[in-house]
């Protein structure tokens, strides 16, 4: 059975450089129009350890942290009481980045596997969204476009068991102030410039461990 488990030991603000737009070639006429939508969700001067334009409380913003041992390096653990994502490193550390989660029941915990990724994909809800709030979702019953508006966001990271699509993600978000809460239809939101930061390290193939977001075991503020 599926458990939360103490894997974080302790933390040391250790930071990637700051985000610069990769395309210096010319490119095509998708990739320029993704660079400038990565620029529009990215800060100015965008540095992960202090850059919070989004009012997010200190402890959500990406942290590296040292790992429980015995973690498979490239695979993602989500604590949904202290709302953090892990990603673990192969040298036993992980990134920590602040996270929403499904509201009420919601969410679903269990081990995934990652099978896709996207870059700004299209965002189109499930039937039992429509079903369950047809006045917020029956109007994109054919898809919303991508951009920075989308409610999949800059990237998503396709959680799939038995190699059926669960149609749960972790994605990132037009609502930054939803992180650290229950808020979603089940999938996992991040700020849009932390997932940017996060996709080309997450490799297809990868473990998505959803621990509960009930357990005799309280997060720690």
């Amino acid at each position: 059975m599926l458990t939360r488990r103490h894997f974080i030991l302790t933390s040391a603000a250790l930071f990637s450089p700051a985000i610069t737009a990769p395309f210096a070639s010319p490119a095509s006429a998708q990739s320029a129009q993704w660079a400038a939508w990565d620029a529009e969700v990215t800060p100015p001067n965008y540095d992960p350890a202090t850059s919070n334009p989004w009012g997010l409380h200190p402890r959500l913003l990406p942290t590296r942290v040292e790992a429980k041992d015995g973690l498979r390096p490239g695979d993602i653990h989500v604590d949904a009481i202290a709302r953090y994502l892990y990603h673990i490193q192969p040298d036993g550390t992980a990134m920590r980045y602040g996270v929403a989660i499904g509201r009420g029941g919601l969410y679903e915990p269990g081990l995934f596997t990652i099978q896709r990724k996207a870059k700004w994909p299209r965002w189109t809800p499930t039937a039992n969204m429509i079903a369950r709030e047809p006045e917020i979702y029956a109007q994109y019953a054919d898809g919303m476009p991508p951009g920075p508006g989308n409610a999949l966001g800059a990237r998503a990271l396709y959680l799939y068991k038995g190699g059926r699509d669960t149609m749960l993600r972790i994605h990132g978000t037009p609502l930054p102030r939803s992180i650290g809460w229950r808020a979603s239809s089940g999938c996992v939101r991040m700020v849009m410039a932390h997932i940017i930061g996060l996709y080309d390290q997450v490799d297809t193939g990868v473990n998505a461990w959803l621990y509960p977001a009930e357990d005799s075991i309280t997060a720690a503020t």
